[in-house]
């Protein structure tokens, strides 16, 4: 074990060190200090946050500089916090874990209307310039005891719960607040937009008072950023919002963009009676007809025109008490991005059909951005330095191209500070979910490895299929009257609050014999769920999660072909699937006493090409297995021993 440098173990809180890190903290540290770039891949268990914070706060503290630490959920901001907290018993260091304006605001009006952060920021504007909302006027008439209060925060660790806590007996605004303070701590934990969404970006750094060569950028579960980066930079609207649009122009007497929405309506309803499932379109094509059929002239002109008119509906809508969404203004957004977008190959444009929540048919015309780089490169070539971690990243050099690091950037994948004793890596042969033999025979066949795997695991099993498709064939072979467990699955179209219901619920069997959680690969049950102890003793793995071919997928893939000849479908299809199938397995791998026995249910795992896409952790010691019955059942009971 290498002893830390002596800058770090003044920040290092703990009297013990785990097994490896040592090595990524002198990875981490080195990079700091050589103002570099890192992708460092290191599995769950290893300490990654503490480590991170130890070995960016020396340079952080010496330069007057933020560490900016970035990552999915609110869990793991908040676990930035306590980190820092323990930090806090040996050095003065600071810091907040900022959640959305509409997460933090006490002000009713917003709290019942606002749907997302866009529009809850432009409500509360409109709400400020009126002097509508009390918390914010607070803060400007309770000078001393808000500042006294600013003070307090700026000097402590503190997470975005506990702040509006004290904001609530305060009866001062906790975003406000913290907006307000934000220059001033050392480290802010926060989601990806807040730098990675140019106009979240473009407030957010005047609320830090700092350039972006003075931050120090820290990003956690990393494998999640190219995903991210092209949903941010790709819009959809449904027929629904078009539809929508034409009421409120008729409602609001604005006969122009009345008659335009009603024939944009048509052109679309005709457009998706000729689509099967998803169709490219032409965006300059589809402009031209647009300006033709609706007789508007010229297109850029008149969704200028909808943005005005969008405004004065919203206005008037709050004016009136009423929660002030303009589907009007929606829409010239997005034909304001679809014009900006229509000579860049960076982007394909889509017209496609989906179901809603409530089951019916409906289509949308979407923006489908092809390269996350336009969105990442300019951050990662502006920060100071770069940490991007995850347990998940492999192939290293892949993730580095995709989302365009500096060429000097360091990569390094950290070995698993888990005993080997305590994973078990099982890939089954004869069973498969590849298209051309998903059949009623081959899903019976995959059952029975299943019930192997449910009647030898001790507690609570997790089965991750490929697709909602797979999910669903394997309910309808008779999954639930097969397995001798409770089973709790996933449903197309579940919303949040249900599928944390659906959790809860799996996990309170832990310790009541067990029961069995069937979800998709890449859902919100197999990535940023955590099923520790014997939450989750076992995952099965069934298929390999491959995307359907649809129009974009295959755009996806020619664009990488361009950028990166040879590697096209690598990065544009195989990288993907086994990035979620990856994550799927190490769910129940979250602490270092855990033991967890990972199950692939797919003979294609079986394959170098396979394993070459998945962490070092998980393809170590993989075991593979004859097309036999009874050998998983053997393998697990020996692994679990005693307590099957």
């Amino acid at each position: 074990m290498q002893r830390l440098p002596e800058e770090v173990e003044e920040y290092f809180p703990y009297r013990s060190i785990r097994p490896y890190q040592d090595e990524f903290i002198h990875a981490l540290h080195a990079t700091i200090k050589e103002r570099k770039h890192a992708v460092i891949e290191g599995s769950n268990g290893l300490g990654k946050t503490i480590s991170a914070l130890s070995a960016c706060l020396p340079t952080v503290k010496n330069n007057d500089m933020q560490l900016i630490y970035l990552a999915k959920t609110h869990r793991q901001h908040d676990r930035v916090i306590e980190e820092l907290k323990a930090i806090s018993k040996r050095q003065k260091v600071s810091g907040v874990s900022l959640r959305g304006r509409s997460e933090m605001c006490f002000h009713p009006f917003i709290t019942r209307h606002a749907a997302d952060a866009k529009s809850a920021m432009e409500i509360c504007e409109l709400l400020k310039k009126r002097h509508q909302c009390p918390y914010h006027t607070n803060i400007e008439e309770k000078t001393e005891a808000s500042i006294d209060l600013q003070l307090h925060l700026a000097s402590n660790a503190f997470t975005a719960t506990e702040i509006q806590e004290i904001c609530r007996k305060e009866k001062f605004c906790p975003y406000e607040i913290t907006k307000l303070i934000l220059s001033q701590v050392d480290v802010i934990a926060l989601s990806y937009l807040y730098l990675f969404d140019p106009p979240v970006r473009t407030v957010f750094l005047k609320q830090l008072e700092r350039p972006l060569s003075k931050l120090i950028l820290v990003i956690d579960e990393a494998h999640n950023l190219p995903d991210t980066a092209i949903d941010i930079a790709s819009d959809s609207l449904s027929l629904f919002s078009i539809r929508q649009a034409e009421q409120e122009a008729k409602q609001f007497s604005y006969r122009d963009i009345t008659a335009f929405t009603s024939k944009l309506r048509l052109i679309v309803e005709k457009m998706t009676s000729k689509t099967e499932k998803e169709t490219l379109v032409e965006p300059k094509l589809f402009c031209e007809m647009i300006e033709r059929e609706t007789e508007i002239g010229d297109l850029t002109s008149f969704v200028d025109h909808l943005h005005n008119c969008g405004n004065t509906i919203r206005r008037r809508m709050l004016s009136e008490g009423k929660f002030p969404q303009s589907y009007v203004h929606r829409m010239g957004e997005f034909f304001a991005r679809w014009v900006k977008t229509t000579e860049d190959e960076a982007y394909v444009h889509t017209l496609s059909k989906y179901f809603t929540h409530r089951g019916t048919r409906s289509a949308r015309l979407e923006i489908v951005a092809l390269d996350p780089s336009k969105i990442t490169k300019p951050i990662f070539s502006a920060v100071y330095s770069s940490i991007v971690m995850s347990g998940t990243l492999e192939p290293l050099d892949s993730f580095a191209k995709i989302t365009d690091m500096p060429k000097e950037t360091v990569q390094k994948a950290i070995p698993s500070p888990f005993p080997r004793e305590h994973i078990l890596t099982l890939i089954c042969c004869g069973v498969t979910t590849a298209m051309e033999q998903r059949n009623p025979g081959m899903y019976k066949k995959i059952v029975e490895r299943i019930i192997e795997v449910t009647e030898s695991t001790p507690a609570n099993v997790g089965i991750f299929a490929a697709s909602y498709d797979v999910l669903e064939a394997l309910l309808n072979i008779g999954i639930e009257d097969a397995i001798n467990k409770p089973l709790f699955h996933e449903e197309r179209g579940m919303k949040s609050k249900e599928n944390e219901l659906l959790i809860n619920r799996f996990k309170s069997y832990a310790k009541k014999g067990g029961a069995v959680l069937l979800g998709v690969q890449g859902g919100r049950s197999s990535e940023g769920t955590d099923y520790p102890g014997d939450q989750m003793n076992s995952v099965a793995i069934v298929g390999v999660p491959y995307a359907e071919p649809t129009p974009k997928v295959k755009a996806q893939i020619d664009y990488y072909e361009k950028r990166f000849p040879k590697l096209g479908r690598e990065y544009g299809y195989v990288l993907p699937a086994l990035k979620k199938a990856a994550q799927a397995a190490g769910r129940p791998i979250r602490t270092l006493e855990d033991r967890g026995a990972l199950v692939f249910l797919d003979h294609r795992y079986a394959t170098s090409y396979c394993q070459k896409f998945l962490p070092l952790w998980i393809r170590r010691d993989m075991k593979t297995l004859p097309n036999e019955n009874g050998l998983i059942s053997q393998e697990l009971r020996m692994f679990f021993g005693t307590r099957v």
